[in-house]
């Protein structure tokens, strides 16, 4: 008797459905397992998970329960923040090296001013005449001290005619050659970098003779994780760069023009022109010239395209068909002529290239070709290219630049510098602050500092005396240059020499200087650092200082967790200078507040030598907390829009703002919104 096919059927489905529930079995065990491991590996993970979810009641794996004062506040607004990507009571005070006696509180109580610039903060340079014990960062400090302290004796021993300071008062101008030449060795011998005195004008141009290497393997590890490519890439390209001064010793000077022409390397494996600029260490978006020519619609710079065509054998033209092209012909319409050149750099092949200053940008002629043409940015002026770079695989045979300007108006007060009587901050109060702002500034940067005391220093929290801010200014190499600050200061009254050599790495002794002057020459509730250019909505931050209750201490801004210290290029950390793995949670340096709780501790620990110090100052920082804060609990408080990079909407503060985009939010906010100015 046949059997019913649904009974043929029956045994093959409860197989099949047998070795599911097997193979799921196993996916479910497996799974376990994972979870488990992350569970028992990465614990902390999850305690900032569960922060993020907002549940407090997380408990350890050793059963103690998470700190709640640790991560009470932060990512509150996780999930509406913005991804963001990878600073004589009417006179200036020079921080002065005069001892000072001890408080009641255990903290040093400030003495009369020796003289009209006040005293030195704390014992940075105690230590000053030792040799031996010292760390990297304390000989560099050491150093500094040495040199700054010699800068400022140069200054106030500095003859009016010495300087010309008659040239920085009534604007005469400082005198510079027209024009500029260098041999290949003679370039060589300067570090690759010429000089130009009074930087560039409208009309001015630059000429480099010279030769491209013949390519070169090097290993691209970028490369090496597409494993479809050979991670040994022939490479051959070089940059021309126009530099600005290096405000700041162990940080890179501003580059005003990036152009680096590329024959073999580019990820596009094709030749390839890049332009960009990099403002306050922090690139704009570059402009690529691929040897398609810029549309008819495209902006152009002064009438020039900012790409030109060359000579492609990948491209088809698409406007014009074989077909339609031999009917015009056999019509007997004229074809429109139309020049074409290859690329206009061949490895082993001399080049002449000239980069010329036009009104609205940089214009670059190869051979006596236009090639392409880069707009102005705004952040930077002509006369702030006073250095030419050539480096890369390329030699160089000659540099010459002519139509230069002979004055140069950057270190004239009157030409950056508004004297008028309104920007002038007044005497410190006498009594207590709310909020003190301590603003990291560099010798040369007079218009940064100016756009802030137009901008927000106009805040009327300044006025009712609410809210006091200072910059802190170390010194420059450049003796015009500290001569040019100390009048700036003289009249203004809102900065704090710090005396020693301006350096990258010694931020944090500024740091410890706010610290000090806003607990010890104003007796502030809360202290705040920013840069110089970092827009503060004052009003704003002021209502979220009193958000916080007032019995708690505070750490305030845009925080980061768990962040790992770079261990290998430009930025990279050693292990002598940081053996852990991870940083403490830390603020972002452009912006961020404490209580005078805290500054007085690390003002204190600072005095008694047991204050450890690291070249980053916002990790510094962040470390500092950590310690205060395992004896008294602090309010960790994070809001991402404490901007770290550029600006976002509704901001609080606004970083990598140029003293244009300063008072263009000003007038943003004087209509009604925190909107911002984004363009470079």
């Amino acid at each position: 008797m046949k059997r019913p096919k649904s009974d043929i059927l029956r045994p093959k489905c409860d197989a099949l459905g047998s070795r599911r529930l097997k193979l799921s079995h196993l996916l479910i065990g497996l799974g376990a397992l994972y979870l488990m491991f992350i569970y028992l590996k990465f614990h902390k993970f999850l305690e900032i998970a569960s922060i993020l979810s907002g549940d407090e009641t997380f408990i350890g794996v050793d059963g103690s329960a998470g700190d709640k004062h640790f991560f009470s506040s932060i990512y509150q607004d996780t999930f509406n923040h913005r991804l963001e990507d990878e600073r004589n009571q009417d006179a200036p005070q020079l921080l002065s090296k005069v001892p000072v006696q001890e408080g009641n509180d255990g903290l040093r109580t400030i003495r009369p001013f020796q003289n009209r610039y006040g005293r030195i903060t704390g014992e940075i340079m105690r230590r000053r005449n030792k040799t031996s014990n010292l760390s990297d960062l304390e000989k560099m400090a050491d150093e500094a001290w040495t040199l700054g302290m010699k800068a400022w004796e140069d200054v106030e021993n500095y003859e009016l005619q010495e300087l010309n300071q008659t040239q920085l008062i009534d604007g005469r101008p400082e005198s510079c050659p027209s024009s500029v030449s260098k041999t290949g060795d003679q370039f060589a011998r300067g570090d690759h970098v010429m000089f130009l005195p009074c930087g560039l004008a409208a009309g001015s141009s630059i000429t480099v003779v010279g030769t491209p290497h013949y390519a070169h393997k090097e290993y691209v590890s970028q490369v090496a994780r597409m494993h479809w490519r050979d991670p040994e890439v022939r490479v051959s390209q070089f940059i021309v760069e126009l530099q600005g001064l290096k405000s700041v010793n162990g940080k890179d000077p501003p580059r005003i023009l990036h152009l680096n022409p590329r024959l073999k390397g580019d990820w596009s494996q094709r030749p390839v022109i890049e332009h960009n600029t990099c403002y306050r260490m922090q690139w704009g978006r570059g402009q690529r010239c691929e040897g398609i020519a810029s549309r008819d619609d495209d902006d152009t710079v002064d009438g020039f395209r900012r790409c030109e065509k060359w000579i492609r054998n990948d491209l088809v033209d698409s406007k014009e068909s074989k077909t339609t092209s031999w009917l015009k012909r056999f019509i007997g319409r004229a074809k429109k002529p139309e020049m074409t050149w290859p690329f206009p750099f061949v490895e082993g092949r001399l080049f002449i290239l000239t980069v010329r200053a036009g009104v609205e940008g940089y214009h670059i002629i190869i051979g006596g070709q236009h090639v392409t043409s880069f707009p102005y940015r705004t952040g930077f002026t002509l006369e702030d290219a006073t250095g030419l770079a050539v480096k890369g695989n390329v030699d160089l045979h000659s540099v010459y630049a002519t139509s230069l300007p002979v004055s140069h108006p950057s270190f004239s007060l009157h030409q950056v510098l508004e004297m008028s009587d309104k920007w002038r901050s007044p005497p410190l109060p006498k009594g207590p602050v709310h909020l003190f702002i301590g603003i990291l500034s560099a010798t040369n940067h007079f218009a940064e500092r100016m756009a802030v005391r137009k901008t927000w220093m106009q805040y009327r929290d300044f006025k009712t005396s609410k809210v006091l801010a200072r910059f802190f200014v170390a010194l420059n190499q450049r003796k015009e240059v500290n001569a040019a600050l100390k009048k700036e200061a003289d009249y203004f009254g809102d900065i704090v020499i710090l005396p020693f050599m301006d350096r990258y790495e010694l931020v944090v002794l500024k740091t410890i200087a706010i610290c000090e002057f806003g607990v010890r020459n104003v007796t502030a509730a809360y202290v705040m650092k920013c840069d110089d250019d970092t827009f503060v909505r004052v009003d704003t931050v002021l209502k979220e200082i009193e958000g916080i209750a007032s019995k708690k201490s505070l750490y305030m801004g845009n925080l980061n967790l768990l962040h790992r210290p770079l261990r290998s290029g430009k930025w990279a950390v050693t292990y002598e200078e940081w053996p852990e793995e991870v940083y403490p949670p830390y603020a972002n340096g452009p912006g961020y507040i404490i209580s005078s709780d805290i500054s007085k501790y690390v003002v204190a620990q600072h005095a008694n030598q047991s204050l450890r110090l690291f070249k980053m100052e916002d990790v510094s920082m962040g470390m500092w907390v950590e310690e205060f804060n395992a004896s008294s609990p602090v309010q960790y408080s994070h809001n991402w829009k404490f901007c770290q990079y550029g600006c976002m909407e509704d901001y609080y503060t606004a970083h990598y703002q140029s003293p244009r985009q300063m008072i263009c939010l000003r007038d943003k906010l004087s209509r009604g919104g925190a909107h911002c100015c984004n363009f470079r």
